[in-house]
């Protein structure tokens, strides 16, 4: 069949709950995007990278524990500045390293990124315009400044006053507004400890920095061994904890109710770091309580939860998806927990949506805003039964292209150069009737990872791609002899 006849755009929407994913930290190295795709199935909204920004010390930019090497540790937080990968850019930085080559791998595979960054609040509001203009190619990205800033653990909170670090965060928001508005900040402040007193930690001081914010933000476990690496949790010691998973659903929903009546307005609240640390409760019941959690979110009536970011993808201690194989760091070893977060996310409450835009004829442009709002072209594919081969082959200014696609359910990347997709993963363990009719998705992601002035006019928040003409469907259902 002809499939320019069965050609027509659709647009993505955001989930009633996006799922966010850290891909590294202080405790694991970062996975690169092509892996996790193929272990998730699925691209998320949004991959949170941790870095920090420390300038103005002896040792920058050298990771904490490499410039101290000879400093007696006894807390993951006793370096003289945080142990995160140190942020290459900003004020005599530059752009060539980390985190922005993974930025890049993040936002080709259809991602936005979010950054958190831990930053000295002494930094110069040049530095801080070094780092908007950094971030500027990157589009509709979030940046987390200074997470969990009403505690005391990281460097930035024992050099500054609470009412310091708020203001930092206010200082560093009018300046990304004028060097680069289209980047999203997140405050994760206090939140409500006690729901039965629903008042935020450092309410006063943070007053303006909540009402300056565009998205608020909560970091909490339902069980945390934070004593790691330092200390085993064990029966007859302290530095950890495992609540209830309705307590810890009941502190969001109480602080996100009180940021609206200290505010008088609605913004979203994510929950920017959430898992069961297996540390505390092995890997059986880690998996349990995290699929009861997400199912606490999608009955919530009120849905204040706009996205939830599991920590992490893999982790040196137990609070990855994967654990980090202590023989071969470049391996990841699976735990329970995957396989009950693919169950979670092929939910449809936390997946984007698909909204038709009509019928499309070649050529079609394609825009790329963010993994919220994308507009691509589906093409109708009919099946005669369940298929032995499917795949997709790409050739002349095609094979050059930068391509997300969805068939199925599952998600494929097509990286510039490639000629070819076997799209048959999507129907393992996943069959279609006889006679069934699919669409092949088609969305077209900035194919250097960031945006660009000479592709288009509103450059900062869209990237576009044209497709003259269709790749080559191949279809067999059964096997060649």
């Amino acid at each position: 069949m002809s499939l320019e006849k069965h050609i027509r755009k659709i647009r993505l929407t955001p989930a009633a709950c996006a799922v966010d994913l850290g891909d590294g930290s202080e405790r694991g190295f970062y996975v690169d995007q092509d892996y996790i795709l193929n272990k998730l199935g699925r691209p998320h909204r949004a991959v949170n990278l941790m870095y920090c920004y420390y300038p103005l010390d002896e040792g920058w930019p050298k990771r904490a524990q490499d410039a101290f090497k000879d400093k007696d540790v006894s807390f993951a937080w006793d370096y003289p500045y945080d142990n995160y990968f140190p942020y290459l850019g900003g004020l005599n930085g530059n752009t060539d390293g980390e985190p922005f080559t993974f930025m890049k791998d993040v936002r080709k595979h259809g991602q936005d990124v979010i950054l958190t960054l831990t930053c000295d609040p002494h930094v110069s509001d040049e530095h801080i315009r070094a780092i908007a203009r950094d971030l500027k190619p990157y589009g509709r990205m979030m940046l987390r400044l200074n997470h969990e800033c009403t505690g005391d653990w990281f460097a930035y909170t024992k050099r500054s006053t609470y009412q310091e670090i708020a203001d930092f965060f206010v200082r560093f928001k009018q300046i990304m507004s004028e060097e680069a508005p289209h980047i999203k900040m997140i405050l994760c402040a206090g939140m409500v400890i006690d729901p039965a007193n629903p008042v935020l930690e450092k309410e006063e001081e943070f007053m303006e920095a909540g009402r300056s914010a565009d998205i608020w933000s909560v970091d909490n476990y339902i069980a945390l061994n934070w004593g790691w690496p330092y200390e085993v949790a064990e029966k007859d010691n302290f530095s950890h904890k495992l609540s209830e998973c309705s307590f810890v659903f009941d502190q969001m929903k109480a602080t996100y109710k009180r940021y609206v009546e200290l505010y008088g307005a609605k913004k979203p609240l994510v929950l920017s770091e959430l898992n069961v640390d297996g540390d505390v409760t092995g890997p059986y019941k880690q998996a349990d309580m995290m699929k009861e959690f997400y199912g606490l979110l999608k009955n919530d009536p009120d849905h204040c939860c706009a996205a939830v970011t599991i920590y992490q993808f893999r982790d040196d201690g137990r609070l990855g998806l994967e654990f980090t194989d202590p023989s071969n760091p470049a391996n990841g070893i699976e735990w329970p927990l995957m396989a009950a977060y693919k169950e979670i996310i092929d939910d449809e409450f936390f997946k984007p949506g698909h909204e038709a835009c009509g019928k499309a004829e070649l050529p079609v442009t394609l825009r790329w805003g963010g993994a919220e709002d994308a507009e691509g072209l589906s093409i109708e594919l009919e099946f005669e039964k369940d298929p032995v081969f499917a795949e997709v082959n790409f050739k002349d200014e095609l094979k050059d292209a930068n391509l997300m696609l969805e068939i199925n359910g599952r998600w494929f990347y097509k990286a510039p150069g490639a000629a070819f997709v076997d799209l048959m993963p999507a129907f393992y363990g996943k069959k279609v009737p006889a006679g069934s009719k699919l669409e092949l998705n088609i969305f077209a992601p900035p194919a250097e990872g960031v945006n660009s002035p000479e592709n288009c006019e509103d450059w900062t928040t869209n990237y576009y791609y044209t497709i003259k003409n269709l790749p080559d469907v191949r279809l067999r259902f059964e096997p060649v002899v």
